[in-house]
């Protein structure tokens, strides 16, 4: 096995064991159900074309009867005409137009990006989730708000005008966690302590 293909495979070895060196792209086909070749020119002899996403749909559903086979071309020129004559499926990656060669190791990137999402779903990890702030102490942290706001002047009871609207539907918007509430909660008082000393 190559070292060098080793280093690279980051840990993924197991695909580099099964991996099967031929001589002839006709070997390589042998047995398969279909064949997809990526190509990012457009050949006047093209069968169907597809953007690499159908085709990583396609692959999947062609799978299921057999094995499928994504045919890339050379570093230097991709595929032939004759080469790509023999995929039942053209796939394309819809890069900028001005832009639109990519190299060998990022096609196949691609490529093996949208046929894992295509069996996937796309799916990925998500983040903890914690208590929610009952609706009491959301109303505790309110009301402790509004007592700090006024002592700070920055708040007048008597012409609260629209900061109070605004703090209730702002804390309904961020959907505050139990520990986020006691935080907040732990800031107030501590900034009402700085206020009671400078009233000294």
């Amino acid at each position: 096995m190559d070292a060098e293909a080793v280093a690279l495979a980051s840990g993924a070895t197991a695909v580099l064991d099964s991996a099967r060196v031929v001589g002839t792209l006709d070997e390589a086909l042998a047995g398969t159900v279909v064949a997809i070749g990526l190509s990012g020119r457009p050949r006047e002899f093209a069968g169907r074309v597809l953007p690499i996403r159908a085709a990583a749909d396609e692959a999947l559903r062609h799978a299921t009867h057999g094995d499928v086979a994504l045919v890339f071309g050379t570093e230097m020129s991709g595929l032939s005409n004759a080469e790509l004559a023999r995929c039942g499926i053209v796939a394309t990656i819809p890069a900028d137009a001005a832009f639109g060669s990519l190299n060998l190791a990022a096609a196949v990137q691609v490529a093996a990006y949208e046929l894992r999402v295509a069996a996937t779903g796309g799916d990925v990890w998500r983040a903890p989730r914690f208590a929610p702030a009952t609706t009491d102490e959301v109303e505790a942290l309110f009301a402790h708000g509004t007592r700090t706001l006024t002592a700070m002047r920055f708040l007048n009871p008597r012409l609260p005008r629209r900061l109070l609207p605004r703090l209730r539907r702002l804390f309904a918007r961020a959907k505050l966690e139990k520990a986020e509430v006691d935080i907040l909660r732990g800031i107030l008082a501590r900034v009402d302590q700085l206020i009671e000393r400078g009233q000294r």
